[in-house]
C-alpha cells in the first residue's frame, strides 16, 4: 500500500517508496542541468517579495458612493494609499 500525507491545504501526497527515492536521485545526479544548492548557498538565499512590514495595512470593505468612489480612482495609481493618508489626518484632528 502506498503511503500517503496530507497537506494543511487538503491535498493528498503520496511518498516515493526507498527504490522510487533512489531511482529520482539517481535521475538528478546523472542530469548535467540539475544543480543541487549548497548549504552556503541556501544560506544566502532570500524570500522573494516585499519584506514583511513592522505594522501591516489590515484589509477592510467600506462603501463609498458612485460619484465619491469614481473621484477617488480617478485621481490615479495610489488613490487607496491617498485615502488611508486622508483619513490618518482626519483621526488625528478628530481624537483625543
Amino acid at each position: 500500500m502506498q503511503q500517503t500525507i496530507k497537506t494543511r491545504s487538503g491535498r493528498t501526497l503520496i511518498v516515493p517508496t526507498p527504490e522510487e527515492d533512489a531511482a529520482i536521485n539517481a535521475g538528478i545526479a546523472a542530469d548535467p542541468d540539475a544543480h543541487e544548492v549548497t548549504d552556503a548557498e541556501f544560506a544566502q538565499m532570500r524570500r522573494m517579495g516585499r519584506p514583511r512590514l513592522a505594522s501591516p495595512k489590515i484589509p477592510t470593505t467600506i462603501r463609498f458612493d458612485a460619484d465619491v468612489l469614481d473621484a477617488l480612482k480617478g485621481t490615479g495609481k495610489g488613490w487607496q494609499t491617498r485615502v488611508n493618508e486622508a483619513m490618518r489626518e482626519w483621526v488625528k484632528t478628530h481624537t483625543r
